[in-house]
């Protein structure tokens, strides 16, 4: 296999640990803990693994002979940079507790583990992938873990291979999964002990003891670096204005930690929407008065950051999701047999009169996206609503208006952007190597100790590595009660921008002046060699996070 320069160099990159796991360790407990919210409903369904207390790893000088372990391993849902470095991590971490430990893959994601597909993954295989992006050392999938039937499909071939322990890599679903199935194991005694590792992209799973998923860092500083590009561009050719939509469905964090990096004229932040009531034509004129603004000084161009979500923030369009979501839930039989030239009829007339009138008014292609091809878990899939272009056609229109009316005097030529995979699979910032080796020693520590249905938890992150704290969180603690495909299930809360918090803070207070003048910032590649201040910075959303703690 031909390897690029970088690849060659990386490869010799020794991620950094925090002291606690360098040597031997021992555990100090906190108290017990309880759910974000629903308490009795979520101690019910988890009997076995609900209020059990915060972790703590700290240096020990007891020597303690580990028995060799079998563990497992799963990639589930999309990808994040820093993947292969979980996994280098806990293979690191299980053998320098027993060299005869034994890791295993599940290829493909959750899948893997029902249709018993896998690979053992051995150490010339794991040296192959440290510190490169991507997860396709065994691939990733979405498939949820439900039932009984999977449940006991998965425990087969756990308990063929020997495997006492599963390490589940995801985000909040693929976490509420590995929290289902640890409880479901308990309940069965049947010995196998299941811990989870934080990762998306997105930034919307974290919390006190989760400071930030993994694949964040990366992620935002390439598409940082794209942007302050079309920046560049469009601060040179003077005429276009670029609308940038971002990852991000169920929270604005990427587009934020972007805006603060690059500090374009406009950043739409779908919490702020929401708080505010703002209709679809309240954020068209918010963006057009800009336009106007700098046209008016000559500056016919600018740059607009639009979250991928914010189409589900706006109240009127998420009372229609909610709707449609619950109806095709319930009636995906019938809906299914409707033809497709009749499906927007059909839609309107079982809509209550506020939600047709709403889903009415949109263009057909939004319309028709809004009632098809929905997630796994039943949502509508967002990303797939070219919401760049429906603002920017809008807010043309709202110009042209004003232009007959005498109220705009410049020119406005709209392009497109939509980054969104460029950011999932780049080779993983020193951060993001850093704190994913962590993540996946610290895994190996937890398992070493016995412990299930706690998720790995790597905190004090804006410092320097030795000196992050080592742990693990119990997953019922973050969890409440949500409707998913029409009824209500036990999920982590997702974690989205506090209007109230640093971050939204510093953004607010700088983006007048960044609307008016053109005060781009050009953060360029990502640096993996040089001075610490140039390549081990974090991001600016957990440096202002932690700079108030």
């Amino acid at each position: 296999m031909i390897k690029s320069a970088l690849q060659i160099a990386r490869a010799d990159y020794q991620p950094k640990l925090p002291k606690s796991l360098k040597g031997n360790v021992t555990i100090e407990q906190g108290e017990a803990t309880q759910s974000v919210a629903d308490q009795e409903e979520i101690k019910k369904l988890f009997p076995n693994t609900y209020g059990m207390p915060v972790l703590k790893f700290v240096e020990s000088d007891e020597k303690t002979d580990f028995p060799a372990v079998n563990v497992g391993v799963i990639l589930s849902g999309g990808q994040a940079p820093g993947g292969h470095n979980v996994i280098s991590g806990l293979f690191d971490g299980l053998k320098k507790m027993n060299d005869d430990s034994k890791l295993y893959g599940f290829i493909l994601g959750p899948a893997g583990l029902i249709n018993h597909e896998y690979k053992e993954l051995t150490a010339d295989i794991v040296e192959e992938y440290r510190n490169t992006g991507g997860f396709d050392i065994i691939g990733s999938g979405r498939t949820k873990l439900e039932t009984t039937e999977d449940f006991e499909k998965g425990y087969e071939i756990l308990k063929e291979l020997g495997i006492s322990a599963l390490v589940m890599i995801g985000g909040d679903d693929s976490n509420t999964n590995a929290c289902v199935l640890a409880e479901y194991f308990a309940q069965k005694e049947y010995g196998i002990q299941v811990i989870g590792c934080p990762k998306t992209i997105d930034g919307d799973l974290k919390n006190e003891w989760i400071e930030t998923s993994f694949g964040f860092d990366t992620a935002c500083k390439v598409y940082s670096e794209v942007i302050g590009n079309i920046q560049r561009d469009c601060n040179s050719a003077r005429k276009y204005w670029h609308f940038i939509k971002l990852m991000g469905r169920s929270a604005s964090h990427i587009a934020l930690e972007c805006a603060l990096q690059v500090q374009p004229n406009v950043c739409l932040v779908s919490e702020e929407v929401a708080e505010k009531e703002l209709s679809l034509d309240d954020v068209v004129e918010q963006i057009a008065s800009i336009v106007a603004q700098r046209g008016a000084e000559g500056n016919n161009f600018g740059t607009v950051l639009i979250p991928e979500g914010i189409i589900e923030f706006i109240p009127a369009m998420k009372r229609l999701i909610a709707e449609l979501n619950d109806f095709l839930a319930e009636n995906a039989e019938e809906f299914s047999h409707i033809k497709a030239s009749h499906q927007r009829d059909y839609i309107i007339s079982k809509l209550t009169a506020e939600n047709a009138k709403t889903y009415a008014s949109l263009p057909e292609t939004v319309a028709r996206q809004l009632s098809l091809d929905r997630d796994p878990h039943g949502n509508v899939q967002v990303s797939q609503i070219e919401t760049e272009k429906l603002l920017s056609e809008m807010v043309g229109n709202k110009l042209a208006e004003w232009k007959k009316e005498g109220k705009y005097v410049g020119n406005f030529s709209p392009l497109h952007h939509f980054f969104g995979y460029e950011g999932r699979c780049a080779a993983p910032s020193n951060f993001d190597a850093d704190y994913c080796y962590s993540l996946g020693y610290n895994a190996a520590a937890l398992i070493e100790s016995g412990k299930t249905g706690y998720m790995s938890s790597i905190r004090n992150t804006t410092a320097p590595a030795d000196q992050w704290i080592a742990g693990g969180v119990p997953i019922t603690m973050m969890m409440n009660m949500e409707r998913r495909h029409g009824e209500m299930k036990p999920v982590i809360q997702k974690a989205l921008v506090e209007l109230d918090g640093a971050p939204f803070k510093e953004f607010a207070a700088n983006r007048d002046q960044w609307a008016k003048e053109t005060c781009y910032v050009y953060p360029g590649p990502i640096q993996y060699f040089g001075p610490s201040e140039v390549c081990d910075q974090p991001t600016r959303t957990l440096s202002l996070e932690q700079k108030n703690k």
